[in-house]
């Protein structure tokens, strides 16, 4: 029996919103990514594993890594 299992990553644009930035102190709007592991089996995604939530400002294009409490907070607004 033959079975073909790993692991991929799925990237997913969440809705944005406009905020400061902490690096370039500008006014702009913001995106948000959410970053999912899945295991998958026959390249079919089965169970996620992780997830994470990136921010990213488009004016100077830094990363920020926010957790799950603050991705609902960004949300709620």
């Amino acid at each position: 029996m033959l079975f073909i299992v790993g692991l991929k990553t799925v990237v997913r644009a969440l809705p944005g919103r406009a905020a400061t930035c902490q690096n370039c102190g500008q006014f702009v709007q913001h995106y948000l990514d959410e970053h999912a592991r899945k295991f998958t089996l026959f390249f079919i995604p089965v169970l996620t594993t992780s997830r994470s939530y990136r921010i990213t400002c488009s004016n100077c294009g830094r990363v920020s890594s926010i957790s799950a409490r603050e991705r609902k907070a960004l949300a709620g607004l």
